[in-house]
């Protein structure tokens, strides 16, 4: 899937300014915005996404394209299909695991049934081996198993491409290697286009097909490869 990312946008609070311009074109499956706290990894994302709305630019995914200032472009985040992984899971405190899963499912925003049956949902929780926890509420699980229910709410929605925001920052370091094992597995089982946001040099490596370095907003001059980039 072809990315085309160019995009500007400033952000104004009281007399501080940040100016948010990134540019970048890429075929690689693999994705990873790489840079400091501030840099703008986030915001680049949220725009992809049509959580964030450029003051100029265009972004095109796959062909199709999602946001043209010139032109009056802007389509509304689900008609984007790019499935959104917030860095707090952002999972439904009083809905259990199925009901999460299956809302990825749905329009709208009524409730799916405690014991909603679905091919879908089931496939998902066998996958990331969740039938055991299909009825306990998001406080009841692990870390690791509140990002495999997040994880397969939305690749139950069947998105073009899955956007990660810091996706292990929240983890203890063993959880976190083993996660990121276990995500770059299925990443390559899908073959699903990713882009995924880190400051973890240990992201790079394990997803690393094309890095863009953020800094104070804007990409490093240069293109960075994964052997160029040191710990």
């Amino acid at each position: 899937m072809h990315f085309d990312i160019d995009i500007q946008k400033t952000l104004r609070s009281g007399k501080r300014s940040f100016t948010l311009a990134v540019r970048f074109q890429s075929d690689s499956q693999r994705i990873v915005l790489f840079g400091p706290s501030g840099a703008g990894k986030s915001l680049t994302l949220q725009a992809i996404a049509g959580l964030l709305r450029p003051d100029s630019g265009r972004i095109a995914v796959g062909g199709a394209l999602l946001f043209d200032a010139a032109r009056g472009i802007d389509l509304p985040p689900r008609t984007r299909r790019m499935g959104y992984v917030f860095q707090d899971y952002a999972l439904f405190p009083h809905l259990n695991v199925r009901q999460n899963i299956a809302f990825g499912t749905k329009r709208g925003w009524r409730n799916p049934d405690k014991h909603v049956r679905s091919e879908a949902v089931d496939y998902w929780l066998e996958l990331f081996h969740l039938q055991h926890l299909a009825h306990q509420l998001p406080g009841e699980l692990s870390g690791g198993q509140r990002q495999r229910t997040t994880l397969a709410r939305t690749l139950v929605a069947q998105p073009a491409a899955l956007l990660l925001d810091e996706p292990f920052a929240a983890l203890d370091p063993d959880l976190r290697v083993q996660l990121r094992g276990e995500l770059d597995r299925l990443q390559r089982r899908l073959q699903i286009p990713t882009i995924l946001i880190s400051h973890d040099i240990a992201d790079v490596e394990a997803f690393g097909g094309h890095i863009v370095r953020l800094h104070d907003g804007a990409p490093a001059p240069e293109p960075i490869l994964l052997e160029q980039v040191e710990s």
